[in-house]
């Protein structure tokens, strides 16, 4: 059996992963399973995801999927070289032939003549004299690869080529031999709004923010997810509702803590410690730390990870366990494979987090408190408990749900045909 991996954030799953999930297995073969490694409550952009990871893999094994797997904390919330490298790994110990992402260039040569090239002591010496002289970060990366490559650096500008080049360089780094298949992307571009027949992410979530219906742009069985979730107050969950316990936790930091924030380097961190003595909210702590060399994102994810507790001392290395959220049609035989490799434990049940070494439990108990807070940002009070990374089973694709269950579980329903993307 032929595995396609996809990483991904589905926040929320909209008829464009839809068409990529779809791609991807067209380019493997039908019989092909597509794994997803998907980020958990809180996502790249350093903020919470609009719905539970339970409801967002759950749209994805009804839409097609047939295995979702979480990236832990660390990676998830992380820069884009490290995101893709967690993704990469755990892709890599689920025994993925393929990899399969969007890209604005669509040309798989070009991306991987950029990753080679960033693998390459001298492009890091380049990139090094330029940060120096005080250029941004991606700025730094594309004028050093310009030198090297010509106009292909200027692909990095495009978000889906950037991350596609660092999943070709994570793959790269490690050896792994899977087969890349780029998406062209169609219709809406990346955090724009919508287009030929489809609507980004940030589009979707900034319709719910104003309390519009985004269904149209979304495949029919993630639209019912996204309802249920809503009509039951687990959503939207925005960064907003998070402003007071974000201030609260950056007025009683102490300065080691400031320290230890992840990418807190050049002093950033200093930064940070003193606005957000001052400052009267989390807009206005980011709005005093930001500039030109430092791009919002990164500040978003150190302002999450003073919140949640994450460290730079938790970025090294990659995801220590495999954590199933949901599973669909041939799940089952790819986690039966994973398990016969013994790459690393799965964790299926959620008892069985209890049964890994320190540094995996470690890792698996942050998600859990970050679980635990991300519940408290439900707009209805009565679905804010805690626990529940402890309790609830991944959701299974064609399982009717008990009446019986948790009403904060995430209920595996039964399946339905996604709706076909727009012309």
């Amino acid at each position: 059996m032929q595995i396609t991996g996809i990483i991904c954030e589905y926040n929320p799953f909209h008829l464009g992963h839809l068409y990529q999930m779809e791609a991807a297995r067209a380019a493997s073969g039908e019989d092909a399973a597509v794994v997803c490694v998907m980020s958990g409550n809180f996502v790249q952009r350093g903020e919470p995801a609009v719905v539970n990871k339970a409801a967002r893999a759950e749209m994805a094994v009804r839409c097609g999927a047939d295995l979702v797997v979480e990236l832990p904390l660390p990676w998830a919330m992380a820069s884009a070289e490290r995101f893709a490298a967690g993704g990469v790994a755990l892709l890599e110990a689920l025994g993925a032939d393929s990899i399969a992402f969007g890209s604005e260039c669509g040309q798989i040569g070009r991306l991987e003549r950029l990753a080679g090239a960033l693998l390459r002591e001298q492009t890091q010496e380049l990139i090094k004299k330029e940060l120096l002289a005080g250029v941004p970060y991606a700025a730094a990366r594309e004028r050093a690869l310009e030198k090297l490559l010509g106009e292909d650096a200027a692909l990095l500008r495009g978000p889906n080529d950037n991350l596609a080049v660092e999943y070709l360089k994570a793959a790269a780094a490690r050896g792994a031999s899977m087969r890349p298949i780029a998406v062209p992307r169609a219709g809406a571009r990346h955090d724009a709004g919508a287009a030929e027949g489809t609507a980004s992410a940030s589009h979707i979530r900034g319709m719910l923010a104003r309390g519009e219906d985004p269904a149209a742009w979304m495949p029919g069985a993630a639209a019912e997810i996204l309802r249920r979730e809503l009509a039951a107050g687990r959503g939207p969950v925005t960064a907003e509702s998070a402003r007071d316990a974000l201030m609260y936790r950056l007025r009683t930091m102490s300065e080691e803590e400031f320290r230890a924030l992840p990418d807190g380097g050049e002093g950033l961190w200093l930064r940070f410690m003193r606005y957000a003595r001052t400052e009267p909210t989390p807009e206005a702590v980011l709005a005093a730390v930001k500039t030109k060399r430092y791009a919002l994102a990164r500040l978003r994810r150190m302002m999450f990870s003073a919140l949640l507790g994450v460290t730079a001392d938790m970025r090294g290395g990659t995801p220590p366990y495999i954590r199933v959220l949901a599973i669909g049609g041939r799940g089952r035989q790819v986690l039966r494979q994973a398990k016969a490799a013994a790459v690393l434990p799965v964790v299926t049940k959620p008892a069985a987090a209890r049964r890994l070494d320190d540094g995996a439990r470690a890792v698996f108990e942050l998600e859990a408190r970050a679980g635990d807070l991300y519940a408290l940002l439900y707009p209805a009070a009565d679905q804010r408990r805690g626990g529940g990374e402890w309790t609830v089973s991944p959701a299974v694709a064609g399982v009717t749900p008990s009446p019986a269950a948790s009403p904060d579980s995430s209920f595996p329903v039964s399946p339905q045909t996604p709706a076909p993307p727009s012309p």
